[in-house]
C-alpha cells in the first residue's frame, strides 16, 4: 500500500460500517487527526488503523476515556511496552466485569425460576390450572 495513500471519510464510513458523525466525533475527542484541505477530511493510513482499533475498543465495552488513555501511552514513554500493559490490565478489569454481569444474570435468572414456581406451587394449590 502506498505511504501517501489518504482516504475520504466517506470512503472509511463504508469501510468501516460508521456514519461520518462517530468519524468527527472521533477527531473532536482527539482520538484520530485527519489532515484537512478546506473542509475536506484526509485519512493517513495511521488513522484508518486508529479508527479500526477505536472500534474494536469500542466493541469490547471500553469507554472513550480508556481508549484515549491506551493510544496516549502509545505515544509516550514507555511506548508500546506501556501501551501492551496498560492494555492487558484495561482487558483483565473488563474481564472480570463481565464475568460479575453474566453472575448476576444467573442469579437473577435463579430468582425469576424460584418465583415462577412458587406462584405455579400457589396456582396448583387454589386449583388455578396454568
Amino acid at each position: 500500500m502506498p505511504v501517501n495513500k489518504y482516504y475520504s471519510i466517506t470512503e472509511l464510513t463504508r469501510e468501516f460500517g460508521v456514519s461520518t458523525r462517530t468519524l468527527r466525533f472521533y477527531e473532536d475527542e482527539g482520538l484520530i487527526h485527519p489532515e484537512r484541505r478546506g473542509r475536506t477530511r484526509l485519512f493517513r493510513q495511521a488513522d484508518r488503523r486508529l479508527i479500526q482499533e477505536i472500534l474494536r475498543g469500542r466493541r469490547i465495552g471500553f469507554t472513550i476515556a480508556e481508549i484515549r488513555e491506551i493510544i496516549q501511552v502509545y505515544k509516550e514513554p514507555p511506548g508500546e511496552l506501556g501501551q501492551l500493559k496498560l492494555l492487558m490490565k484495561r482487558i483483565d478489569e473488563k474481564r472480570e466485569d463481565l464475568r460479575q454481569k453474566r453472575k448476576d444474570i444467573d442469579d437473577t435468572l435463579t430468582e425469576l425460576d424460584n418465583i415462577e414456581e412458587a406462584c405455579l406451587g400457589r396456582l396448583a394449590e387454589i386449583g388455578v390450572g396454568t
